[in-house]
Parts: C-alpha cells; sequence; structure tokens
C-alpha cells in the first residue's frame, strides 16, 4: 500500500485506517516536537498531490469490520491536498465507517479548507499557541501565517462544522508552557462548540532535541484552566522510557540491517512497518549513532554504525 496504511491501534481513535494524501513533510509548519523529524517543504499552498482514484482503490482493499475510523492523516498536513473533501464524500459512498481528519489547523482560515472538513465525522485540529511569539518557537509557522488567522479560523470552524472536535494541545517545557498565556488560550477555547480539549506533551523523539516534556504535576495544573472538557491524554509512562512497541520495531530495524544494507524502502517491506514510522525510527537510530547511511549508486542504504 502506497497510500493506505494500518489498522493501527491509536489511544484516542481505537483502530485507526490511516490515509496519507500529501508528501513526506509537505505541511505548513515545522513543529519543534514533530516525530516525523524537520519540514522539508514549508507551504501553505494546497495542490493536487496524489492519484485520487488510486487512493480510493486501496481503502477499497481493507476489510473495514474491525475499523473505528477511516483516518486522513500521516506524514504532512492533510487539509493542502485540494482534493480532500472530494476524497472524503466518496469514500462515504462505498463505506458506513466514520471519516476522521488529524490537522495542525493552520488553514482553518480558508473557506474551501473548512468546505472540505464538513465532510467529515470527527476533525481533531490543533492550538499550540495563541500569540506570534510563541507559534514561531513552537511550530516554526510558515511566513504567512499568524496566530490570529490560526485562532480565527477554529473560531469559524466551530461554527460552522457538524460534527465532532476534538481540539488538541501539545505543551513543550519552556516554550509555550507559561500558565498566563495558557489561561488565555482556555478563555478563548471556553466559548467554543468543542467536544474535547485534549492535553498533550512530547512523547516520542521530537524533531529538536531541545523540545522536552513537560512532567505529569504540571499538565495536572494546567488542566485546572480549562473547563470540564479537557482531558489528558499524554502518555507519561511513555515519556518515561520507551514502550515495549517502539523498542521491538527498532531492535527489528537494527537486526535487518546487522544481516545486510537496506533501505527504507527494504525495512518497510520485510518488517510490514509502514514507511513513515520506519523514517522516525531510522532517524532516532541515526541520532543514537545505532545506524549510519551509506550511497551505493542511486541509493542510500542504512548499516550498523561503527563505533
Amino acid at each position: 500500500m502506497k497510500y493506505v496504511f494500518g489498522p493501527v491501534p491509536s489511544r484516542r481513535l481505537g483502530m485507526s485506517l490511516g490515509v496519507d494524501i500529501v508528501p513526506f513533510k509537505t505541511c505548513t509548519l515545522d513543529c519543534i516536537y514533530c516525530q516525523l523529524g524537520i519540514t522539508t517543504k514549508k507551504t501553505i499552498d494546497r495542490d493536487n498531490f496524489v492519484p485520487q482514484d488510486d487512493v480510493l482503490a486501496e481503502i477499497r482493499k481493507v476489510e473495514k469490520e474491525n475499523v473505528d475510523f477511516i483516518t486522513f492523516s500521516g506524514s504532512g498536513e492533510p487539509t493542502l491536498n485540494s482534493q480532500l473533501g472530494d476524497m472524503i464524500k466518496r469514500v462515504k459512498d462505498f463505506t458506513d465507517t466514520p471519516v476522521a481528519v488529524i490537522t495542525n489547523g493552520s488553514l482553518l482560515y480558508r473557506d474551501d479548507v473548512r468546505k472540505d472538513l464538513c465532510e467529515a465525522d470527527l476533525v481533531v485540529p490543533s492550538l499550540d499557541a495563541i500569540t506570534d511569539s510563541t507559534l514561531e518557537k513552537i511550530n516554526r509557522n510558515h511566513e504567512g501565517l499568524t496566530a490570529k488567522m490560526l485562532i480565527d479560523g477554529l473560531k469559524d470552524f466551530t461554527r460552522q462544522f457538524k460534527g465532532e472536535i476534538w481540539l488538541e494541545i501539545l505543551i513543550v517545557k519552556g516554550i509555550n508552557d507559561d500558565i498566563e498565556e495558557l489561561r488565555q488560550m482556555a478563555d478563548i477555547v471556553r466559548d467554543l462548540r468543542l467536544d474535547k480539549i485534549q492535553l498533550n506533551t512530547v512523547d516520542r523523539p521530537p524533531a529538536e532535541e531541545f523540545a522536552h516534556p513537560i512532567t505529569a504535576d504540571e499538565m495536572q495544573n494546567i488542566a485546572k484552566l480549562f473547563d470540564n472538557r479537557v482531558e489528558i491524554i499524554a502518555d507519561f509512562d511513555k515519556i518515561v522510557s520507551k514502550t515495549h512497541d517502539e523498542e521491538s520495531a527498532e531492535d527489528r530495524i537494527l537486526a535487518l540491517v546487522k544481516r545486510r544494507p537496506c533501505t527504507a524502502d527494504d525495512i518497510s517491506s520485510s518488517l510490514g512497518i509502514h514507511i513513515n514510522e520506519v523514517i522516525k525510527h531510522l532517524n532516532h537510530l541515526s541520532k543514537s549513532e545505532s545506524i549510519k547511511q551509506v550511497r551505493r549508486g542511486d541509493k542510500w542504504y542504512f548499516e550498523p554504525a561503527i563505533r
């Protein structure tokens, strides 16, 4: 599968069938906490990135009996795809499985994006900052975006959308954890039609090493600023130590490249791990100097690092 991955278990969405409709790390933001690494193409221009019929054909192939959501997310910002609304409508023509979209919310100021998202059943937007200075620190936004645009877009969307909205706010230590600014954020979202306000923090290897999680106690204090729709979704057990699944995936990758040098695609097909997850783990293994990258011909291979 080139565009569809899973179903994978999700703490929030149950069994989620992921749909990836933008090129890797094509995004409106370059968040310091992103588990997929640095944004390689920062843009606010929507485009037709992938063949719509091919995406829908892959979704059709998957048995959906145990799928809770078909989720448009993946390795970039899904609302950058100008066909998003059409794809959601066409998915609903052949399945009753609810459709979710996980978005950073940066393009909600656009009428066409809000219209596209109104085809979904659940939208999970983000809001990490309410001032331009904090927005630049944590999200490293495209120059065409401002904090006011993100806030106003979210307000407009909550008035227009009829489905469920779960707002995610991710807190990074020393970056957007100022209590007074968070108190102002709580005031802004208090009157919005949101079904959930989900607080999160860094729990996977981030794009920048200086992006650190806050503590469980700090998160509890922040949660008190919000109303009864708030819930803490941060997995503090994972923050303390990597999960068994993460260890297992990286151990399996290491064991494979010790046997023979592999490309990222080789690893994905051999281990049955989606290419986006492979790239995330390869970035982490490279940073820890467990593996190295070697070019042979026109391909890049991964092999154990020489210590």
